[in-house]
């Protein structure tokens, strides 16, 4: 868990950074920012630090060597060197201006900022956090005059929405640092600010591997139990609901007694893991027999378990509780299949 409590700027700079593409250009600061007002701190560390649950980490990664990673590079550096903050952030901007080649990505400021007395499971450290603004929102300004009041707008950004961040804290340098991220866009062109910017994998938890093996669960049902057994549609959403319960319930994971509780069957056993084992070698991805459940990853991977059928455009079907309380069939009057749902009671 990540807490800021105590947390403070020691080093603040702010660069803009343009669309290559568009062949706009990187406008550096000539100098740090100075931040002395303890308001305009707080407003700073609540824009960018607020985000920041620390349920999921990250950590750097390259292909060949960590150090060719720029923006481990660049952290290291600030970490390791005395007054090497201004000079990296100018690199860490010009880093970002080369990968924003996508004609979608938008300019704007970035800001870039050194923090002390950071906290990240139980450990104090310093951290480098790196925050891109790219959206701005009008606001209005009223003030007092005499007896009325005069009112203007200016063009802002919200403290409360931020839109790309990282935040990397000095613990585990050689084996690529702990890295808190935010990408508030989550398109497709925004990918370039966790992959070509950052260079960043999941780091290897209970929360990656709550996540991971959730994940696989889902499309095991979807893909697997539909072609390989044809698996209707209730006992599909059957095996995800059990699934999502089984986390829900445990607080530490056991593959076999997640097979014997929730697969159940042997033949669909043996395809289960037959279906693991290639879904680790796509992914690169390992799955740990046991390891500690983590709640958070639960909370969110449950949110994308979807319990509906979905009946031509007239109806949706929820599934939440037992599946011997919907049955499916078929009228040969009007050559249509039904479902047939029991209940006590209506509300």
């Amino acid at each position: 868990m990540i807490d800021f409590t105590h947390s403070s700027i020691t080093e603040l700079a702010i660069h803009k950074v343009g669309n290559k593409f568009r062949e706009e250009d990187v406008q550096f600061s000539e100098s740090k920012v100075v931040v002395d007002d303890p308001e305009l701190e707080s407003v700073l560390m609540q824009y960018m630090l607020l985000p920041f649950k620390g349920h999921e980490m990250f950590k750097f990664t390259h292909a060949s060597y960590l150090i060719q990673n720029e923006v481990y590079s660049f952290c290291r550096a600030m970490f390791e060197i005395p007054g090497m903050f201004f000079d990296n952030s100018k690199s860490i901007a010009k880093h970002l201006y080369e990968q924003s080649t996508h004609p979608k990505i938008k300019s704007g400021e970035l800001y870039i900022v050194k923090l002390k007395d950071c906290k990240i499971d139980g450990v104090f450290c310093e951290a480098v956090g790196i925050f891109k603004s790219e959206n701005r929102e009008t606001f209005l300004r009223v003030k007092p005059n005499a007896s009325s009041y005069d009112i203007q707008y200016e063009d802002g950004i919200n403290i409360n929405k931020l839109d790309k961040g990282c935040i990397v804290f000095d613990i585990d340098k050689e084996g690529g640092f702990k890295v808190g991220v935010v990408d508030s866009q989550g398109s497709s062109e925004a990918q370039y600010w966790k992959n070509d910017f950052l260079g960043i994998v999941p780091c290897e938890d209970d929360y990656s591997n709550t996540q991971n093996y959730l994940n696989m669960c889902k499309s095991f049902v979807s893909e697997k139990l539909a072609e390989d057994f044809q698996v209707e549609k209730p006992d599909q959403i059957d095996m995800l609901n059990n699934s999502i319960s089984f986390f829900k319930k445990n607080e530490k994971f056991s593959e076999d007694a997640f097979e014997q509780e929730v697969i159940r069957e042997p033949g669909m056993i043996g395809a289960f893991n037959d279906y693991k084992k290639s879904y680790q070698t796509e992914k690169e991805i390992t799955f740990d027999d046991e390891f500690e459940i983590s709640t958070p990853a639960v909370k969110k991977q449950a949110r994308n378990f979807k319990s509906i059928i979905k009946l031509d455009k007239n109806f949706h079907i929820y599934i939440h509780g037992s599946r011997e309380l919907i049955e499916k069939g078929y009228d040969e009057a009007t050559g249509m299949q039904f479902y047939k749902v029991f209940f006590k009671e209506e509300s």
